[in-house]
């Protein structure tokens, strides 16, 4: 097969071609997990070809002596992995081909070799053999220059992903659970780490840590390397990003770990970046427990259920703050906040230089849950420990399986002074350039667009697109607004009909409710105050009659009698307990949110007394954490701050338009009746 020249996306395709010779032998399904790996293998065929022949005369020069072998082995490479085999794709040959490429990648160093096992790539061998097919897709890849001198890793990257893509369509799967579009990997990057520029420009070879909890094929990973990579081209020693990512899929974790296996760090070219890839599910089983980081990048899958996670989670829940996830958790049916908070507890603390990081979510994690719910109270966790430095609202049509509003979150423990309890809001959401089609992804964030995303934050000003915000306006405390109950008792035929179907009363013996029967009938035809129930039951018991059947006067029986006697009148006095306190109208109860930064009093007085005179606050409904009046909720409304009304269009205008589209229609169909 020629090389092949062009975007990431015609080189993608290019390898999928193979898929071609697939048909027929295998499902459509499984083209993926067979390109896939051949498209890794032939990556780090590619990047260990020139030490190829080194490699092999070190192994046979010290494979009897008493050393360590790995060491020497990939100083020779120039890599933190090697192959010892004789064999590479081109000369596997034809007769012994499935013997060969099994010896191929068993001589891999454990780290490559770990690759393949995810893919079950031994599997894959047999069944291409099988068909009479292993020889040829051997022999097409081989044909690939995938060298990184040719194809850089930001290239290879993109080609992973395509192909991905690709892979993901065919079974059925969401692309967003595999990788990130490249221009918001940019943006978030750049939002990231562009506020430390200055650190970098002043400190040649600064090696911070990096961490992305869901880290796909490394997208993420790869672009923030890349980005303070470039600062090498001012000084001798660029600053240095260490990679640290877990992905749950194997498949997606395999070519992280290969991307990772090829790169190299100027300042320390042996240090293998893939060691920190691990595998396995973030908020079940944190392969990074108690570790911090300088900065996080993450996308989320979005709108994931994590029932599975569940156990886990629910336990760690219970730890409080010893745990990731103790201010509250969300439904089960949307994880995106505990990947929100897994991140917030990653941030590497202040005195070690603290953290930052961003994170893509929907809209949900924004407003949904009610004060006192688990979304609020992470939310209230996240602004009242200033941790949120800005969220950006991006455009729709930017992802390649859904087209819902997305939006980007800055977080940080170590804000400058100006933005202490403060956060930002962007409005981005006009800021886009149409593309073609690619899925529902119709739109990107242009360079010029990024940079003029990027001046509003740097310039963290109030304006038309930009709001900065004292974090409490985000917040409200939810009162619980009491009405009193306005109820006389009548005793009629009716409401004796309605006791006898009363739990309470069926549940007496025969001679109980003749005894109570006989206590009411005298009282039929009176109406009478609330506290009338309570009285007369209690003395009524007080009989020798009512001892000898053991009758009982509990608070079941009298609500009972209420129930069914029970009529409200709005012109009654308020009812009052025996202790002379107002009895709250269950029914007419409501609640109120608050402006945080509002005083409740003044609130009621303007908002709620002019509509219901008689209204009072429930002062037992107050917050479990600060112990005041009203419960804390916090929701950040995009809406409230951005909004702008448009006025609804004139009705002449609307019926000129009507007119005319009639008269195309009358025209159309003129047309057809002359055919």
């Amino acid at each position: 097969m020629a090389e092949f020249v062009g975007s990431a996306a015609s080189q993608a395709d290019f390898i999928w071609k193979n898929a071609e010779d697939l048909w027929g032998d295998f499902k459509h399904t499984d083209f993926g997990k067979i390109i896939l790996p051949f498209t890794l293998l032939r990556r780090l065929e590619c990047a260990l070809e020139s030490t190829r022949e080194a490699v092999r005369e070190s192994y046979n020069t010290f494979k009897d002596d008493e050393i360590e072998l790995d060491p020497i082995l990939r100083q020779t490479a120039g890599y933190p992995f090697y192959n010892t085999s004789e064999y590479s794709l081109s000369t596997l040959g034809s007769t012994k081909t499935r013997r060969n490429l099994e010896d191929y990648i068993a001589l891999f160093s454990d780290n490559a070799r770990a690759i393949f096992e995810e893919f079950e790539f031994g599997n894959t061998v047999i069944r291409l053999e099988r068909a009479g097919l292993l020889y040829t897709i051997c022999k097409n890849f081989a044909g690939i220059d995938l060298h990184p001198d040719v194809v850089p890793d930001r290239v290879m990257s993109n080609i992973y992903e395509h192909l991905i893509r690709r892979f993901g369509a065919e079974v059925n799967e969401g692309a967003e659970d595999f990788m990130t579009p490249r221009d918001i990997v940019h943006l978030a990057t750049a939002l990231l780490l562009d506020p430390d520029d200055a650190l970098f420009e002043e400190s040649p070879g600064l090696i911070r840590t990096l961490y992305d909890p869901t880290c796909g094929t490394g997208g993420f990973l790869t672009d923030a390397m890349n980005h303070v990579a470039d600062y090498g081209s001012h000084y001798k020693i660029p600053p240095v990003l260490v990679p640290h990512g877990q992905e749950l899929e194997p498949e997606t974790h395999a070519v992280c770990v290969a991307g990772m296996l090829i790169r190299r760090l100027e300042s320390d070219p042996g240090r293998d970046l893939s060691k920190n890839i691990r595998q396995g599910s973030t908020l079940s089983n944190d392969q990074f427990a108690g570790e911090r980081f300088h900065y996080g990048l993450s996308n989320p899958p979005f709108g994931k259920k994590w029932e599975k996670d569940k156990a886990a989670v629910e336990r760690e829940h219970k730890q409080g703050k010893a745990g990731r996830f103790g201010p509250g958790l969300p439904k089960v049916s949307d994880g995106s906040m505990l990947f929100l908070m897994h991140l917030a507890s990653k941030l590497e603390l202040p005195k070690n230089g603290g953290g930052r990081a961003a994170i893509v979510l929907s809209g949900s994690p924004l407003f949904n849950g009610g004060a006192g719910s688990g979304e609020s109270e992470i939310r209230r966790s996240l602004l009242e420990n200033d941790l949120v430095e800005a969220i950006v609202a991006l455009p729709t049509d930017l992802f390649f399986r859904t087209n819902i509003a997305t939006y980007l979150w800055i977080l940080s423990n170590k804000k400058p002074e100006q933005r202490k309890d403060k956060v930002q809001l962007i409005n981005a959401t006009s800021l886009w350039t149409s593309i073609k089609n690619e899925g529902n992804k119709r739109r990107i964030v242009s360079d010029d667009q990024r940079r003029q995303i990027l001046d509003m934050y740097a310039a963290g000003e109030t304006d038309a697109l930009s709001k900065m915000l004292d974090y409490r306006t985000f917040g409200y405390r939810r009162i619980k607004v009491l009405r009193p109950l306005r109820m006389k008792l009548v005793l009629d035929q009716e409401g004796l009909d309605r006791l006898q179907s009363e739990a309470a009363w069926v549940k007496l013996s025969p001679a109980q409710q003749s005894f109570w029967m006989e206590a009411i009938k005298p009282q039929i035809g009176q109406t009478l105050e609330y506290n009338w129930a309570e009285t007369f039951a209690k003395e009524a018991i007080t009989t020798d009659e009512a001892k000898a059947l053991k009758v009982k006067a509990n608070k079941t029986f009298i609500t009972a009698l209420v129930s069914a006697f029970g009529h409200k009148d709005p012109e009654a006095e308020p009812v009052t307990d025996t202790k002379g306190n107002i009895v709250p109208d269950s029914d007419l109860s409501d609640y109120e949110n608050v402006p945080y930064l509002e005083d409740i009093q003044a609130y009621f007085a303007r908002e709620v007394l002019p509509h219901a005179p008689d209204a009072y606050l429930d002062e037992s409904f107050t917050d479990p954490k600060d112990g005041k009046l009203g419960r804390v909720g916090y929701e950040i409304n995009f809406n409230r701050f951005f909004y702008q009304y448009q006025p609804p269009r004139k009705l002449h205008d609307i019926d000129a338009e009507l007119k005319q589209v009639e008269a195309e229609i009358a025209e159309l169909l003129a047309e057809v009746a002359t055919e």
